[in-house]
């Protein structure tokens, strides 16, 4: 019974592993789809954690360049804004 668990869950994270992968090429919502497969390939096998973590690091490290960007763009427009009224009231 233990071996058809370890075999269900090896394939069924394999699989969503996979189709993570292609969402990779093709359009589609492969932030979701490779940590839930790592998630649960890591069950069964110690490197997937390993792998799943790296995931998470680089995640988070990606999500806070992209904030720190949307924010240094939004003061910049903010000041050319401010500049571009300032002109135009002369």
């Amino acid at each position: 019974m233990e071996q058809l668990k370890t075999k269900i869950i090896s394939i069924f994270g394999g699989i969503i592993l996979f189709i993570g992968v292609i969402f990779l090429v093709l359009p589609g919502p492969a932030i979701l789809f490779i940590p839930l497969g790592l998630a649960m390939l890591s069950f069964e096998y110690p490197i997937a954690k390993v792998w799943l973590k790296k995931y998470q690091r680089f995640s988070s490290k990606a999500a806070r360049k992209t904030d720190s960007f949307i924010r240094n763009m939004k003061h910049r427009f903010a000041e050319y804004r401010s500049k571009k009224k300032f002109a135009n009231a002369k």
